[in-house]
């Protein structure tokens, strides 16, 4: 058994992309998929809580952690879709659970939609995109307005591919508890320290390709993305903090779609509530993964 992280990689849309695997190889595959410019080594304590049951996946996306980047900016959700896909198809198993979060919930939550043969049981921590009301408020909009938008902000982004940077990881460090308030000082250090990659000046940036920053201007049409979430047929169980600015699927009305699932809800918690109420959160977990497979 792996108690401690393997370093492995595997193709994808001719991309190299990464993950760590934990566990035991005949375990029952747990695919931890992390969010938006984040990375696979924040899943770390879940991994380990899990390891002696599960063969822990946890992968970088492309774009992130030690994945590659994509040299055409290509960050559409079909395109994480398909990652995915040959993600579970290199494994090489009849089923995956998979416990996801934010972006990668998104992608996850699609996948299970299309491939519903594949998945036993799915975990989602905040991640099925805008909001019915934001949605709404987007496709009021001029279309000819938001792509010159997003056209100079890729321009801009491409002019940032090369950041300046930080002088020191406490410098990072700083930063990230600047945007993370929730976070314990262990914690906040173990992510910076893995998000960071030192360049050849001496400098450290964040792993992540600047070009994330920029949101794609088109997604696949609503309905068929809505046909997806009814065609996820697996246990299903939501995760939701009570101080996140993400919508509530619960009170928006999206938990519809999937008529098989629960929600559990987090006092307190923020948009990264795996990390804010962590005990909590795994004894959910686990009795979730336990009973739904």
């Amino acid at each position: 058994m792996l108690s401690q992280p393997v370093s492995r990689r595997f193709a994808s849309q001719r991309l190299s992309l990464h993950y760590w695997e934990w566990g035991a190889k005949d375990a029952p595959v747990l695919i931890l998929q992390h969010g938006g410019r984040d990375h696979a080594r924040s899943w770390d304590n879940v991994a380990r809580e899990l390891c002696k049951d599960w063969r822990i996946i946890a992968p970088d996306l492309r774009g992130h952690g030690d994945s590659d980047w994509s040299p055409d900016a290509d960050y559409n959700m079909i395109t994480y879709m398909a990652d995915f896909a040959d993600l579970v198809a290199h494994l090489e198993v009849e089923k995956v659970a998979i416990c996801a979060h934010s972006l990668g919930a998104m992608i996850a939550t699609r996948y299970a939609g299309l491939y519903p043969e594949q998945v036993s049981a799915l975990v989602n921590i905040e991640g099925l995109g805008p909001s019915p009301e934001r949605i709404f408020r987007r496709e009021g909009e001029p279309f000819n307005e938001r792509l010159r938008d997003w056209i100079a902000n890729r321009r801009r982004a491409c002019q940032m591919r090369a950041p300046s940077g930080y002088a020191d990881v406490d410098s990072a460090l700083a930063r990230m508890v600047e945007q993370n308030g929730h976070l314990t000082p262990a914690l906040a250090r173990h992510l910076t320290e893995f998000g960071l990659r030192q360049g050849e000046d001496g400098r450290y940036r964040w792993k992540f390709d600047p070009m994330l920053r920029v949101w794609p201007v088109l997604d696949m049409p609503q309905r068929e993305i809505e046909a997806l979430w009814r065609a996820v047929s697996c246990p299903m169980r939501f995760f939701h903090g009570t101080e996140t600015f993400m919508s509530n699927p619960r009170i928006d009305g999206r938990m519809a779609f999937f008529p098989q699932a629960d929600m559990v809800e987090y006092q307190g918690a923020g948009h990264w509530l795996h990390h804010d109420c962590f005990e909590q959160f795994m004894a959910d977990l686990k009795s979730f993964l336990q009973t739904g497979q």
